[in-house]
């Protein structure tokens, strides 16, 4: 029998949560990243190039707690900081005001950042500071850009993350029932955050980004996890920002959340309403026409 959880990768069932309840309670030493671990090769849980998708998986055990289903090990002192669910680290930068004209700063050079580089403490850290939502760490399959200008100096980041698990106005757009939404979501990612610098001042370079980084990252993704993708999302929230980048990169408004956060599969948790930006990078979607 099926419990209500279905997660995007798998259909969680009653006999998926008592094998978690028993591993719980045959190991009561192990972390919560041990456990994760040995979920993934219980159940066989691996990206199309082989990476194990741990933390999609710690992503799913905390669902499961929320929901009252199981009791996670507790967590290790010292892994939040500043209310992250990853370390920061402070990285000295230059604050610089950076103005003028966009064709002054090219060309941009974009890095793709990965953890096992040196520029991902600086990315965290950026975000963590500048960004108004901070930053908590990524969960499941993602994409980090640092973007620098011709005299290396940093501009921009941007996070692409998991899609939302449900939005009326982006499924409804595309035309998606409940199944094609759960086979289809590996291929869709959300741009959580978009930051440019706050001392960087330069007409049109929010647009220009967004155009870049729209045109590279089927290709980045395809080469990291082994698929592409088919749409690219964000919700912008209104009492924040009007979107301008969005629509200048043409971006499609396609409407409001409902004011719930982005994986909320309870309806329970109330957030801002945000408007609804999609990207296609296909011209048919199995279900909906987006050309």
């Amino acid at each position: 029998m099926k419990t209500e959880a279905e997660f995007r990768v798998t259909q969680i069932t009653e006999n998926h949560v008592q094998a978690v309840k028993q591993l719980i309670a045959d190991n009561p030493s192990w972390s919560r990243r041990r456990l994760s671990r040995e979920l993934c090769r219980l159940w066989n849980w691996y990206s199309p190039v082989g990476q194990m998708k741990d933390m999609a998986c710690r992503d799913l055990l905390l669902k499961l707690e929320q929901q009252g289903q199981i009791v996670l090990p507790r967590k290790f002192a010292g892994v939040k900081q500043g209310g992250n669910r990853t370390s920061i680290t402070q990285v000295p930068h230059s604050t610089t005001a950076i103005t003028g004209k966009l064709k002054d700063l090219l060309p941009l050079r974009v890095e793709v950042v990965e953890s096992r580089h040196s520029s991902w403490k600086l990315f965290k850290h950026l975000l963590f500071r500048y960004h108004y939502l901070g930053f908590n760490g990524t969960v499941g399959e993602n994409m980090k850009y640092l973007v620098y200008d011709r005299y290396d100096r940093p501009l921009a980041c941007l996070l692409f993350g998991s899609a939302a698990w449900s939005c009326a106005a982006r499924d409804d757009f595309i035309g998606w029932d409940k199944k094609t939404r759960m086979d289809h979501l590996p291929y869709l990612t959300n741009n959580t955050r978009f930051l440019i610098l706050p001392w960087v001042r330069v007409p049109h370079l929010a647009s220009h980004l967004l155009g870049l980084i729209s045109r590279r990252i089927l290709g980045d993704w395809q080469e990291k996890y082994g698929h592409g993708l088919l749409l690219l999302e964000t919700f912008v929230d209104q009492k924040q920002f009007r979107g301008t980048c969005y629509k200048a990169a043409n971006w499609r408004y396609v409407g409001l959340t409902k004011g719930r956060s982005r994986n909320d599969r309870c309806h329970s948790l109330k957030v801002p309403v945000k408007a609804v930006y999609l990207y296609p990078l296909a011209k048919l979607l199995p279900g909906g026409d987006l050309k």
